[in-house]
């Protein structure tokens, strides 16, 4: 069984970062890399791509709303076509910077609020993916099952590789329980070793009010500002491993 294992990165600005990029580089398949709005800016994209392509990773463009104060999870009152251009814009960055380099994105991951939005909203989804397609017909959308934005990336007709979130806390009815809610993020080693372990042999998850739900995903996402982000993504390929499956990118699990 093949196992994407990917984490958002790039989420510092100028001289400042989250985690050490360089490092869960070497653990990670697959890389969402910030495009400049929440976090990023052009010096770290271009690193973050040539980090990626060295270590065979697949690169992902991973655009967030202009609104590096909030981090990109603060919803903001843009319109439908405003949010359209706004992930263009960033989408269209990485693709000229990874073209420079001489390889291509390989996939999107909607950041957070902007994500959240876009999962919301039916038309502003096939709105969305419309518009990636046109960029590039060959791209791949991440999202959780059956969410809105897997349903109208399929209708698209673009590629969809669904979503297990290692380090943030599940609702009985597969939501996520949002940030800033008691228990919403999952950062300690056991918890995190026994769901992925769940996940990984039985395909189910325990929700945080201990009902065990489906949980059909074929990447583990695993967010590098989490506290201890490293250690987590390593513990988390080591499960995969144990369990007899194989650390690939998204490129090689949707061929």
């Amino acid at each position: 069984m093949k196992v994407d294992l990917n984490s958002d990165m790039g989420e510092g600005f100028g001289p400042y970062r989250l985690c050490d990029d360089e490092a869960m580089m070497d653990v990670v398949s697959s890389a969402n890399i910030a495009c400049g709005f929440h976090a990023g800016d052009a010096d770290t994209m271009a690193r973050m791509v040539r980090l990626a392509r060295d270590r065979g990773v697949d690169i992902g463009a991973h655009p967030g709303l202009p609104d590096r104060q909030g981090f990109g999870r603060r919803e903001l009152p843009f319109g439908a076509d405003e949010l359209r251009q706004q992930m263009l814009y960033q989408l269209g960055a990485l693709t000229a910077i990874a073209r420079a380099e001489g390889v291509r994105v390989s996939h999107v991951s909607f950041h957070a609020a902007m994500g959240n939005m876009v999962n919301r909203d039916a038309a502003l989804a096939a709105s969305m993916m419309a518009a990636i397609r046109t960029i590039d017909p060959e791209l791949i959308v991440f999202g959780t099952a059956g969410s809105i934005i897997e349903a109208e990336a399929q209708a698209a007709g673009l590629k969809t590789l669904t979503l297990f979130l290692a380090d943030r806390a599940y609702r009985a009815d597969g939501t996520l329980v949002p940030r800033g809610q008691p228990g919403a993020l999952v950062k300690d080693e056991a918890s995190v070793r026994a769901r992925v372990r769940r996940f990984l042999v039985e395909g189910t998850v325990a929700a945080i009010d201990g009902a065990i739900i489906p949980m059909r995903a074929r990447s583990i996402l695993v967010h590098s500002d989490t506290p201890g982000s490293l250690d987590l993504a390593r513990l988390v390929r080591s499960e995969i491993e144990a369990a007899g499956g194989e650390v690939a990118p998204v490129s090689r699990i949707l061929r």
